[in-house]
């Protein structure tokens, strides 16, 4: 859909908690596309990688220091939620989507005035507090190597299934969600009025209908597809975006 060619690509950011490799997926994606001009890494930032990864580029881009990047949301989470929870295992997805960002400079001046497409402003925050409410953390097992005398015990990496109290994700996502997307339309010069779509993570459809709700924008305004894929976790924006695109209801 880019029209470039590999070689052009400067930069590819991975945005995934379940890569193939512990390493990294990006320098093998790279790889396979060809880009062999771009550095690669991933980010690790469950729901909100392919966001914060969308950002961390549009900073390289904004100094000038690359061209063309790649951003890819891709998540398996089907490896790790537990099939005996049916609370929480039913809520998720497998998959993957990308975009590609430029630096044009012909639209980075000016670009909300003249109307042109562009990272226009961004608001993003952690809270580590709520780790428990949501993880899918490690969880070693004791294997006694050969050395002198006893031995000595390391620790065989593996990882607990993944765990939701789903509904304190829900109070989180209601009251902080509508809080940083006001900053962000705040730092873009923007009001929600203004705003001709409104794409969410797909998390949950009771969390974008209370978010719409509370920022006073209609449902129809928002795009969803969590109904045909579940939460893909990183993936979930870019798929919904290039749906979104592909059906004509985004455009430049």
């Amino acid at each position: 859909m880019s029209g470039l060619d590999p070689l052009d690509i400067d930069l590819v950011i991975c945005a995934t908690s379940s890569p193939d490799d512990m390493f990294g997926d990006a320098t093998s994606i790279a790889a396979g596309l060809g880009a062999t001009n771009a550095f690669a890494y991933d980010l690790t930032a469950a729901c909100s990688g392919f966001l914060f990864g969308t950002v961390t580029a549009g900073q390289f881009l904004h100094c000038g220091s690359i061209k063309n990047a790649i951003v890819v949301g891709a998540d398996a989470l089907s490896r790790w939620v537990d099939w005996e929870d049916r609370n929480s295992c039913i809520l998720f997805g497998d998959g993957a989507g990308a975009m590609v960002l430029t630096n044009n400079p012909d639209t980075t001046e000016n670009s909300i005035t003249n109307g042109l497409p562009g990272i226009l402003g961004y608001a993003a925050h952690s809270n580590g507090k709520g780790y428990n409410d949501l993880k899918c953390a490690y969880e070693g097992t004791g294997q006694v190597v050969a050395t002198p005398g006893e031995g000595t015990t390391v620790s065989k990496g593996s990882y607990q299934r993944m765990s939701m109290n789903g509904r304190e994700v829900y109070k989180f996502a209601t009251r902080e969600v509508p809080t940083v997307l006001k900053e962000a339309l705040d730092a873009a010069g923007l009001t929600v009025d203004d705003v001709d779509w409104l794409l969410l993570h797909q998390a949950n459809i009771r969390i974008m209908e209370t978010v719409a709700n509370r920022l006073g924008m209609p449902m129809e305004k928002v795009i969803t597809n969590l109904s045909d894929y579940g939460n893909t976790s990183a993936a979930s924006i870019p798929l919904a975006l290039d749906e979104a695109v592909r059906k004509g209801q985004v455009k430049k």
